[in-house]
């Protein structure tokens, strides 16, 4: 018989230390646990199994540009719900909710910049507003951000991300393929160099029109690029598709893409694609 006895304590509360919200991300391909801080720092790229995370326009941009130069070109064009669409939501009251919630006008900023010194007009498509669906805001901020290109003589980046047209404005969306794509045949009718980045995801009518026209084809890995998705071709098909198809490992080793570059060497890449196909001086 023990001489002590274990004392009984009442009330005992577990001290259990809880996780703050919002400053961990978890990977979803390892499964590592990342401070955001270290994401950010890293370009929003895992350190541990290098799976790139959807980036934001604005800091795109950042790590594109060279400080101090960029100029943001038709930054208060908003769409117009032509069609009064109206579903669950009206589309105006959906492009207000994307408006306060990402700090964007519409799914594409657009401007002119310098990368390592070179002259360029830049336009990047931001997946957080709306899927970056096309609409005519779209189409025509890009289409004039080509156009201005083609007036100063300077080369173009596209960096796309997208998960088609937009719905909500109907013919009005598909015509941007063609207006968009029109003026990069002006483009390379000056003998401009046009490079496009293709990012996860990038799709639909955007691939099919100005994403898919670069002098050259930049992908990001792992990127799911392609018309329709994978799903509906199989049930179209009605056959087994090929391990990794329509990733950009798999396009660039069938031809569709040229490169697939990490997002950590894309600006040194597309720096030396510009030097590469920029008009010889007179």
């Amino acid at each position: 018989m023990p001489i002590f006895r274990k004392p009984f304590l009442k009330n005992i509360v577990s001290k259990t230390r809880e996780m703050p919200e919002g400053l961990w991300t978890k990977c979803p391909s390892c499964s590592e646990v990342i401070h955001n801080l270290a994401l950010e720092e890293n370009l929003r790229i895992c350190p541990k199994c290098e799976h790139h995370f959807t980036m934001g326009s604005k800091e795109r941009i950042a790590s594109l540009i060279d400080e101090g130069t960029f100029e943001e070109t038709d930054a208060n064009m908003t769409s117009v719900d032509t069609l009064e669409f109206k579903g669950v939501a009206t589309y105006t009251n959906r492009l207000k909710s994307y408006q306060d919630k990402t700090g964007l006008t519409d799914a594409v900023i657009t401007g002119t910049g310098k990368i390592d010194g070179k002259p360029v007009g830049i336009a990047v498509m931001d997946f957080s507003f709306l899927a970056a669906t096309m609409g005519s805001v779209v189409g025509e901020k890009i289409t004039r951000i080509i156009e201005l290109s083609t007036k100063k003589k300077m080369g173009v980046v596209i960096v796309c991300a997208s998960g088609g047209a937009r719905m909500y404005e109907g013919m009005l969306s598909l015509m941007q393929m063609a207006k968009t794509s029109g003026a990069l045949a002006r483009h390379a009718e000056a003998r401009l160099p046009y490079l496009t980045v293709l990012t996860n995801p990038t799709t639909a009518g955007v691939m099919a029109s100005y994403a898919s026209l670069g002098d050259v084809l930049i992908a990001e890995p792992k990127s799911m690029i392609g018309f329709a998705g994978p799903r509906v071709i199989k049930e179209t098909t009605h056959q087994d598709l090929p391990p990794g198809f329509q990733t950009a490992e798999f396009l660039e080793k069938h031809g569709l893409i040229d490169i697939v570059a990490s997002r950590t060497k894309l600006r040194g890449v597309i720096s030396q694609l510009l030097d590469y196909l920029a008009p010889a001086s007179k």
